[in-house]
């Protein structure tokens, strides 16, 4: 066997092999073993079509898989990147809200995301107070029907930074990292508020189980004492 059958047997053997890969990065890269292979053949055996078309494909799939070299590197980068949400702060608009205003009612359309410069910020259906450097509004904007799953009001004047959430979704495209951020930010948040969902319910229903039982007895006391408030001439002013 010369040379020139070996490189055609290694070069078929190789485009078999590709038909078990598992994952696109070793297909690739077996592709690309299998085309150096095919045109060494097509050169020795003097079998053109086989050449060109294997100096067409060569290039092709080393740009395939350094593409995805590139893309695993900034998802390693991304995994092992603690982004600060201060990253954002130069991509957003300032806003200022005094207290006691809402910033957005639960059930709102969510468009805006939100990071507090200074303040505090109120969530009541958590009974949650958000302090400066904190980001809220994500929930909604990452939720399916883009509704507002909390209302938010301005516990002090507020100093905000805001932006939209086409922007931060093109934020997001150009860095895996703050997509990753933005990931880990929402799960937190659904925990948290689970959680705390979960205490004020537990809270809520211990004063009623603790709560002292008024007997008949008790209830005709009260009824009387009531009567005697009503004829009381204090009652009156």
């Amino acid at each position: 066997m010369t040379w020139i059958d070996a490189s055609g047997y290694l070069a078929s053997s190789l485009v078999l092999v590709t038909f078990c890969m598992r994952t696109m990065l070793t297909l690739r890269a077996v592709a690309i073993c299998s085309n150096v292979a095919f045109i060494v053949y097509g050169i020795g055996a003097d079998v053109y079509p086989v050449l060109v078309l294997h100096l067409i494909l060569f290039p092709l799939n080393l740009a395939h898989f350094g593409r995805m070299i590139a893309v695993l590197r900034r998802a390693k980068f991304a995994t092992d990147t603690d982004l600060s949400p201060n990253w954002l702060q130069p991509f957003m608009r300032e806003r200022h809200v005094k207290a006691g205003e809402t910033i957005f009612e639960k059930g709102d359309h969510a468009d805006s995301l939100y990071l507090i410069a200074s303040g505090q910020v109120e969530l009541p259906e958590l009974r949650k107070i958000l302090l400066p450097g904190e980001v809220f509004g994500e929930v909604g904007l990452f939720a399916v029907d883009r509704r507002r799953t909390q209302s938010a009001r301005a516990l002090s004047d507020l100093e905000l930074l805001w932006m939209r959430a086409d922007e931060l979704k093109k934020l997001c495209e150009r860095n895996p990292g703050l997509s990753l951020f933005f990931l880990r930010l929402v799960a937190t948040r659904l925990v948290s508020n689970a959680s705390s969902t979960g205490d004020r319910d537990e809270s809520d229903r211990t004063p009623h189980r603790d709560r002292p039982r008024h007997t008949a007895h008790d209830r005709v006391l009260f009824r009387r004492f009531l009567k005697a408030q009503s004829r009381s001439p204090c009652s009156n002013g």
